[in-house]
């Protein structure tokens, strides 16, 4: 995770399908919830090869605005910028694109996590409430 420093920048691009969008009574166009979960992978894809042996990267917080619509058909293109690094919290800037408008800005944090100590609470959690993890 040493290689982690802010300035760290990509761009990603999503062909909007019907998959992503919402409909209102009027065209389908691509939802903020799916600008939400493009925000974040746009953040984890740009840090995960950096990332060591047995790391992740979670999603904690999304403060997003949805500026413009996009149309079903459309591409959006995410900028990422990685901000800053606080130890293991990863803060970001994101804005978003479609052929037309800027659509969305997004700031988003992600926390480095330990895959095996993850798991470790999890499988402890899911034996309190007796739930098989698949």
């Amino acid at each position: 995770m040493e290689t982690l420093k802010p300035g760290m920048k990509g761009t990603f691009s999503l062909k909007v399908e019907r998959k992503h969008c919402t409909s209102r009574g009027g065209p389908w166009v691509f939802s903020t919830p799916e600008m939400v979960k493009f925000s974040e992978l746009s953040c984890h894809q740009l840090v995960e090869p950096m990332l060591g042996a047995g790391e992740n990267s979670v999603g904690v917080t999304v403060h997003i605005r949805h500026l413009a619509p996009t149309l079903e058909g459309q591409t959006v293109r995410s900028e990422v910028e990685l901000i800053e690094v606080d130890r293991r919290r990863l803060k970001f800037k994101v804005d978003l694109f479609d052929e037309l408008d800027r659509i969305g800005e997004c700031e988003h944090e992600r926390f480095v996590t330990d895959v095996a100590k993850s798991g470790e609470r999890l499988k402890a959690k899911a034996q309190k409430l007796g739930i098989a993890l698949t």
